[in-house]
């Protein structure tokens, strides 16, 4: 028996087919969804609805004709915070309005629509504020929902979103609490373990947001910590309670319990920023076939530390997005590139570990998610040195499509509770 899981990336879209006894991955397909639309506005980041479901539904597709033993059910999940348009028929009537869109952070009556609603730009309920503020959605709309909403909705033929707690959290203006939200946003939202509809006579089970999904294939112990670095980066911690403190947030997890977040915005895109810096520089001198990644792990080897402080905050926070990240204690004698990379990867690490620090909360372990972690050997010793524990990894690297899947073997009941799932998950040796 298999189970399947769907993950709408922001830049990606996988689908993976596990083994339902043992978790293990059997399949997976991986898409560049190139999904991003241009637009006049710098601020503005949408992405093309119909490109997207297309290719969702070609790898859902794909994944079903090659298997032969029975599918018992479909998982969803994808990029939070975003939201689609739909009408009274169920059919998207707008772009996706992505997480990193910016219209929230623009002027509103002396403040930003995020902060005259105390929330953050990029969440859905912001931008659904701003574009009602602005004329801007559509006459045929009657609700909104994430982009992974939208395609188990698709694929069941169902006309209204049902939205996971986790979903309904990541629009912001939402009581975890109370369990509803302090905003006009009229989608049906639920906590349960749900189904909503089939595909191809296979249970679909509700979708929930990227981040509770990669928690939930990768903690199999809730009293260690994740990290995981992609092209932001989050330090997430489970707890029985809700936690606030700045720069936090407290968000649904699953059995009554809390996620609580970290984000850094820049995350791992701050060590992108730096390779495209240097690739700037060898373009320059005509040296077009370097690998700079290489180049830059090469560095590493050979240099452990610096004494160069960065500040890697250069798409400010969500508290604050006019902060900016910053290089000091520079030296005759760490000016150099080894350093500026050393000390890049000491400042993202910092980052998340002062988000920890802030939850007030004490974990034994760390468990480390994403490409940065699996891709930089340097930075898991870094984040090591700083946490003072052993970075563990899961076997699979889609941990938000495979988190989806084992969400939904609860969903179809396959299994009962969700200790029962995390006895499937596995780590590398080593």
């Amino acid at each position: 028996m298999k189970v399947i899981g769907i993950d709408i990336g922001t830049t990606s879209i996988c689908g993976v087919v596990l083994d339902a006894e043992n978790g293990k991955v059997l399949k997976s397909k991986n898409v560049n969804s190139e999904a991003f639309i241009d637009t006049h506005n710098e601020w503005e980041k949408i992405q093309d609805v119909a490109k997207i479901v297309a290719i969702a539904s070609e790898i859902l597709d794909s994944l079903l004709k090659g298997s032969e033993d029975e599918i018992l059910a479909i998982g969803l999940t994808g990029q939070m915070h975003g939201i689609v348009y739909v009408d009274a028929e169920g059919q998207a009537v707008s772009p996706l309005y992505t997480w990193q869109d910016a219209r929230g952070n623009l002027p509103y009556k002396d403040t930003t629509y995020a902060g005259y609603l105390g929330s953050f730009s990029g969440y859905g309920n912001v931008t659904d504020f701003y574009n009602r503020e602005n004329g801007l959605v559509p006459k045929s709309a009657v609700t909104y929902c994430t982009i992974h909403d939208y395609l188990g909705m698709l694929l069941c033929n169902n006309k209204k979103p049902i939205l996971h707690t986790s979903d309904a959290a990541s629009l912001g203006l939402y009581d975890v609490e109370k369990k509803k939200f302090d905003y006009n946003c009229t989608a049906h939202v639920t906590d349960s373990f749900a189904i909503i509809g089939t595909y191809e006579q296979i249970p679909v089970s509700i979708a929930i947001g990227d981040n509770q999904a990669s928690v939930f294939s990768t903690l199999a112990d809730n009293g260690n910590l994740l990290i995981n670095i992609g092209t932001g980066s989050q330090i997430s911690i489970v707890s029985n309670y809700p936690i606030t403190a700045e720069g936090i947030e407290c968000r649904p997890y699953v059995d009554g319990k809390y996620l609580i977040v970290g984000a850094a915005l820049c995350g791992g895109r701050a060590y992108s920023l730096l390779k495209d810096f240097y690739r700037q520089l060898l373009d320059t001198a005509n040296c077009f076939e370097i690998d700079v990644y290489s180049v830059m792990d090469k560095m590493l080897a050979d240099k452990a530390d610096t004494t160069l402080h960065v500040d890697t905050r250069f798409a400010g926070t969500r508290a604050d997005p006019n902060i900016r990240g910053s290089v000091t204690n520079i030296s005759v004698d760490n000016f150099t590139p080894p350093d500026l990379t050393v000390g890049v990867l000491n400042g993202m690490i910092e980052e998340l570990y002062r988000l920890y620090r802030s939850m007030g909360e004490n974990r034994n372990g760390i468990i480390g998610s994403g490409n940065g972690v699996r891709k930089n050997k340097a930075l898991v010793r870094i984040a090591e040195q700083v946490f003072k524990a052993k970075l563990r990894v899961p076997l699979y690297t889609e941990e938000a499509a495979c988190g989806a899947a084992l969400f939904a073997l609860i969903a179809c009941g396959k299994y009962r509770a969700t200790t029962d799932v995390q006895k499937l998950i596995q780590y590398e040796e080593g």
